[in-house]
Parts: C-alpha cells; sequence; structure tokens
C-alpha cells in the first residue's frame, strides 16, 4: 500500500484535537491521568491526542467529548477565542415562583453550578436537593435572604456566606420589602456509573 500524506483537514483536525484537549483539560484542572479514569481511555492514549500524533477512533472521540461534556464538533473544530463575553439573556433563565435564577457559567463544568438568584420581596423558592454529598455555598449580595435548611432558618446580610449539605430540602425566600440577590455554588458529588 502506497503512502498518502494526510489532507490539509485531517492535520488541521489533529491540530485542533490536541490544543482544545489540552486547553480543556487545563481549564477544568484535570491531569490526564484523572480524564483517564474517568473516561476509561488510557493516559497514553490522551497525551497522544494532545500531541496532536494520534488518529482516534470515533469510540475514542465519543468517550473523550461525554467526559469533557463536549460535542465532537468542538473538540475537532479551531479552538475558540481565549476570551468571550456574555450578556445575560444569552445565559440560561428559569423563573420558579417568582424568583429568577440564572447560571452564571456558560460553558459546562462537571460539577459545579454557579446561579444568580434575583427574589423579589416576599417570594420564596423550595429547592431541589441535588445528589447525596453535594455541598451549596449561598452568600447574600443585596437585601436579606432567610435559608431554610431541613426546619433550620439561617438569616444572610449582605455579604454572608452559609455552606450546606445541598442533598437535604431547602428554600430560599426574601423575607424584607425591597429585592433581594442571592449567589449559590453548587459542588455537586459524583454520580455513581
Amino acid at each position: 500500500m502506497r503512502y498518502r500524506p494526510p489532507m490539509a483537514n485531517e492535520t488541521d483536525a489533529a491540530r485542533n484535537l490536541a490544543q482544545n484537549l489540552r486547553r480543556l483539560r487545563e481549564t477544568r484542572g484535570l491531569s490526564q491521568q484523572r480524564l483517564a479514569t474517568l473516561s476509561g481511555v488510557p493516559r497514553a492514549t490522551w497525551a497522544n491526542l494532545e500531541s496532536g500524533s494520534s488518529n482516534p477512533t470515533l469510540g475514542v472521540l465519543t468517550r473523550v467529548s461525554a467526559t469533557l461534556q463536549v460535542s465532537i464538533e468542538e473538540l475537532i473544530g479551531p479552538p475558540k477565542a481565549s476570551c468571550r463575553r456574555y450578556t445575560p439573556s444569552e445565559l440560561p433563565t428559569k423563573v420558579r415562583t417568582g424568583v429568577s435564577v440564572r447560571q452564571l457559567l456558560p460553558d459546562t463544568i462537571p460539577g459545579l453550578q454557579i446561579e444568580r438568584m434575583a427574589l423579589p420581596a416576599g417570594k420564596q423558592m423550595v429547592g431541589v436537593p441535588h445528589t447525596p454529598g453535594t455541598r451549596e455555598y449561598l452568600t447574600c449580595e443585596r437585601g436579606l435572604v432567610e435559608l431554610v435548611v431541613s426546619g433550620e432558618i439561617w438569616r444572610l446580610d449582605p455579604g454572608d456566606v452559609v455552606v450546606f449539605r445541598g442533598d437535604q430540602r431547602h428554600s430560599y425566600r426574601n423575607p424584607g420589602d425591597v429585592d433581594a440577590v442571592a449567589y449559590s455554588a453548587i459542588l455537586l458529588a459524583p454520580t455513581a456509573g
């Protein structure tokens, strides 16, 4: 069989894959060994992918993209700009019982959620218990926020922070007569599987 040099788009895809994998891994603060453990793809394969010298199978690309929670297209496409501005309207927002909850992370970071809650005066929102072992960090920026965790009431003034197990029943309430803003950082416990 005669050697056929790779076409430009194949070379670009391999170079893009190497750059994107390195950036995604470093951004998430993960080692190649940790990714190997999470994905079932050997660490040596991760090293080859990041060097640009690998020609991965579709199965490997699928496992890598699932582990990093990005599409295959994002893995092999041109690297994204190192900085991007998002307007509030571009970030996922949901309104529950009058409370606006906006995600503050435009990219998925496994195990981490950061949300901004705007609580109008007198409004309350029941939280959804997360997986066992989850930790939640709640801080009040403006107004007053009451956090009820398993029947215990915590009152937060601006600047206060409460850390609690996010795997139990909890709710947020604005007992004041002005709007309140709070931020929640949720460190999700890994799920089995």
